[in-house]
């Protein structure tokens, strides 16, 4: 009897796991209701397990009318739903479950805290979602499982989540079960919080690694944009035979975009095409991202195309791409294809949109755009859609509606970055629009900017125009300050290395070698000119 009932169970487990609509499980919930006794809560577990975790709102609205129903409840029911709140990213009602389940009269065990500890993750920052991480801590404790590494490991990832990597570090030294989860989230809480290198020193300390590791380790050069590591931690990885997962090729071609490193891209996705693994959507994105920064734009737009369900991710790096590559009435069709498939525009949307107007010259389009964000299509416009709005009008020559809207739709100078004052006094360079940026100057000065490139521009504008008392001031302020211009970068892929190279810089290893090549590169191009000197003097 007991055996049959143990089949049962499992049975009813595997069938709710496998439902692919609501009326499917509503069955199965029918079944266990017809077989089972009121009094008896623990059938109809698999079934609320199953609609509580399933990510679907529909589920999970049945999942609480299941629950609310129960005359019976016990751990495993509190468990699923507090896992469910979490899925449907509702953490206050995920620890409000928690807390009645106490009311209720239940203890807690290992499998209540991983996720009560990722609500309280992912609640809305401020000091109550700290309060609220330590008393569930203060439950850990009190109920035994300070030394489980899985409850360890989501209390980490919270104190990561608040900064406070040192309440984490303690956990973890003090923890004398560490497992490979419990180091990779010490990693990628470091990670997440912008200190590599201590990141980096427990990774190299870890017993053992698995994708995931890496993973978090990538991610962590990534967030600083240290690409260059990213790529040599991949090749790491292939030494020591540890197969990829989509999080790791999606950091590696994060990477490939940035650098320019379009041979391992392509090999990354020949790698995603045998496994399987191209159907991804995120690493499809990420795909489309690559070839599109690295000017292959067929072969971005063959992979976007290729996406199935395209979400607003794919649509924005299609976008993105297109306008990097100087397609803007391309970028705007697809921005009218995406609307049209009723997928909702993002910022990010924007921004690209507002970039390929910039680039192409398209003012009047770029300004109903931006007219549209909020009217249209509700999105807010934030700093960087202004920003855009200036570069928009300053690289059509139009500096002073570019000034009246700094002044009259900005507030002016005060608080804006160098995006700002930088694309309004290129352009009035450019356009020989001194006295705007003479104005422009003045008040960037009367606010103490000490950025060397407005500075540089400013000295530049003066000095072409022949206001030679105006561009001594410009540069004696630079001399004095002792501003340093951020010396120029390029980066070179050969047979698979990444070799980077600033301005100046005589610290590469074979710095030598290069001046000699470029010294007969040099010679070779003034031999030419004088043959070709001399033969147009023999003609003659």
């Amino acid at each position: 009897m007991i055996q049959n009932n143990v089949k049962t169970h499992h049975l009813i487990i595997s069938l709710s796991q496998k439902c692919k609509t609501l009326k499917q499980l509503k069955q199965i919930h029918a079944h266990v209701l017809k077989s089972s006794s009121p009094e008896n809560p623990f059938p109809v577990g698999p079934v609320l397990s199953a609609a509580a975790t399933s990510g679907d709102g529909s589920f999970f609205s049945y999942a609480r009318s299941i629950f609310d129903h129960l005359r019976h409840r016990n751990v495993f029911m509190y468990n699923s739903m507090i896992r469910g709140y979490v899925r449907t990213s509702s953490p206050l009602d995920s620890v409000l479950c928690y807390l009645d389940m106490l009311d209720y009269g239940l203890a807690a065990n290992h499998y209540t805290f991983p996720p009560l500890m990722k609500a309280c993750t992912i609640l809305v920052p401020g000091s109550t979602k700290l309060i609220i991480g330590r008393l569930v801590h203060a439950h850990v404790v009190k109920f035994g499982f300070r030394d489980d590494p899985f409850v360890n490991s989501a209390l980490i990832e919270f104190y990561s989540s608040v900064c406070e990597m040192g309440t984490g570090r303690l956990l973890f030294d003090n923890c004398h079960k560490k497992d490979v989860v419990l180091w990779t989230t010490m990693v990628d809480g470091y990670g997440k919080m912008g200190e590599v290198e201590k990141a980096r020193e427990l990774f190299d300390e870890m017993p053992e690694r698995n994708a995931v590791s890496w993973s978090a380790m990538m991610a962590a050069y990534s967030r600083v944009s240290d690409f260059k590591e990213v790529l040599c931690l991949f090749g790491q990885m292939q030494e020591v035979s540890t197969k990829p997962n989509e999080a790791v090729l999606v950091s590696v071609l994060t990477a490939c975009a940035h650098l320019g490193a379009v041979m391992q891209g392509i090999w990354v996705h020949s790698y995603a095409k045998r496994n399987k693994l191209d159907a991804n959507p995120i690493l499809a994105t990420a795909l489309v991202d690559m070839y599109s920064k690295c000017g292959f734009l067929e072969s971005a737009l063959a992979v976007f195309e290729g996406i199935v369900n395209k979400d607003v991710e794919a649509w924005n790096a299609m976008i993105t791409g297109l306008s990097l590559n100087g397609n803007a009435r391309k970028s705007l069709e697809f921005f009218d294809k995406m609307t049209i498939d009723r997928v909702q525009p993002t910022e990010t949307t924007f921004i690209a949109v507002l970039t390929a107007c910039t680039h192409a010259k398209m003012v009047n389009e770029g300004l109903n755009l931006f007219d549209e964000m909020g009217t249209i299509y509700g999105v807010k416009p934030q700093r960087e859609h202004h920003a855009c709005v200036v570069d928009l009008l300053a690289r059509a020559g139009m500096v002073e509606e570019a000034e009246k809207f700094i002044e009259e739709k900005m507030g002016g100078f005060e608080g804006w970055d160098a995006n700002v004052w930088g694309a309004l006094l290129g352009a009035c360079r450019v356009y020989g629009k001194v006295e705007v940026g003479n104005r422009v100057w003045k008040k960037l000065a009367d606010m103490g900017i000490a950025d060397c490139g407005a500075h540089v521009l400013s000295y530049n504008m003066y000095r072409e125009a022949g206001w030679e008392m105006q561009a001594k001031g410009v540069r004696k302020m630079i001399s004095k300050s002792g501003m340093l211009k951020q010396p120029g970068c390029s980066v070179i892929e050969v047979n698979g290395v990444f070799e980077e190279f600033l301005a100046g810089d005589l610290c590469h290893p074979q710095a030598q070698e290069i001046f000699k090549i470029l010294d007969s590169f040099f010679k070779m191009v003034y031999l030419e000119d004088v043959m070709s000197h001399d033969v147009l003097l023999h003609n003659i």
